[in-house]
């Protein structure tokens, strides 16, 4: 197991290296740094100074990956990918186009990031799990036939509109809970009530449904029918035997997402005005700041990695037959 881990844990360094690779080529491909110092500085009559002086005073006006008029070793060190990329790889973040440390900023936003996603993240994957589980027990019944047209429904709708619907009837009508903003301590409980909300129900069609399918996949199965002819309720055939056996699956998408709930949610802080990780990405694209845009990048690249690891060590906790060698 512990070799396997290892050898996972060196192709992820190689993915890494790709991903910054990758995200420092195709926004330079985009963005000239002469663009950058424009956006940065507003408009398009800036003066050639006023760009040459942004770009010396933030590193960017050396080449992108070779100094043909350095010497040695500097022809590969003096270039904007190694000062601004290749510190990543020991999680160095650096400083955003506007000075401020990215580090800093990452520790400082991924509180509220946390405080909405691990609600959501928990409290949604029991309401599927439980409802899926509903389903099952009524299989056949028109209660089973109105949950699958529930979640399809669920499933047909825009995750915008019950952001939009949820303000306009939470926030505007009945007045329960503010549009928008958070507080720190347990004031943010009631920023934080509606963006929970809309998140459970926003997964909860896709996931739901595809937790039904796993566990009427288990109801036919030899171990199943054994377990019924001995004698067991429904019950405990349901929630002892097919829960267990039906978790394999499940934790694929649950535990390799685990470590990403620290990147936030892009869409739901941004329209709720959460100054977590999510709307600092959402920002940094739109003043197209490249530090914190591949900073991000590089972070929930690793984190998703390191998901994925914890999936496989679960599969043998969930499952002792499993090794992997």
């Amino acid at each position: 197991m512990m070799n396997y881990i290892v050898r996972r844990l060196l192709y992820g360094v190689l993915v890494l290296i790709g991903v910054n690779l990758l995200t420092f080529a195709l926004f330079f491909a985009v963005n000239t740094p002469d663009d950058m110092a424009r956006l940065a500085i507003g408009g398009q009559r800036v003066s050639q100074t006023s760009i040459d002086k942004w770009k010396v005073e933030r590193g960017y006006d050396k080449p992108l990956f070779f100094n043909s008029q350095a010497s040695g070793a500097a022809q590969w060190t003096d270039t904007i990918f190694y000062a601004r990329s290749v510190p990543l790889l020991r999680f160095d973040f650096g400083f955003s186009d506007e000075g401020r440390d990215i580090g800093h900023q990452i520790v400082e936003r991924m509180g509220p990031s946390l405080a909405l996603a691990l609600p959501t993240f928990v409290l949604g994957l029991f309401v599927c799990i439980v409802f899926a589980l509903l389903l099952v027990f009524f299989k056949g019944t028109p209660l089973d036939f109105s949950g699958v047209v529930v979640c399809v429904l669920l499933l047909s709708i825009s995750g915008l509109f019950y952001i939009i619907a949820g303000q306009w009837l939470f926030a505007k009508i009945l007045r329960w809970v503010p549009y928008s903003g958070f507080a720190g301590g347990w004031d943010s409980a009631r920023f934080l009530v509606l963006p929970v909300l809309v998140g459970i129900l926003s997964r909860m069609g896709g996931e739901a449904r595809f937790y039904r399918t796993l566990f009427l996949e288990e109801m036919s199965k030899d171990y199943v029918r054994t377990a019924r002819a001995k004698g067991l309720s429904e019950h405990i055939v349901l929630f002892r035997h097919v829960l267990r056996n039906g978790m394999l699956p499940i934790l694929t998408g649950t535990v390799s997402a685990i470590p990403l709930l620290f990147m936030g949610s892009l869409i739901s802080e941004s329209f709720f005005g959460i100054p977590g990780l999510g709307s600092y990405t959402i920002d940094a694209i739109n003043a197209q700041d490249f530090s914190i845009v591949r900073a991000m990048v590089f972070l929930g690249s690793a984190l998703y990695i390191v998901g994925l690891i914890l999936a496989d060590v679960s599969y043998t906790l969930a499952d002792p037959r499993i090794r992997f060698e």
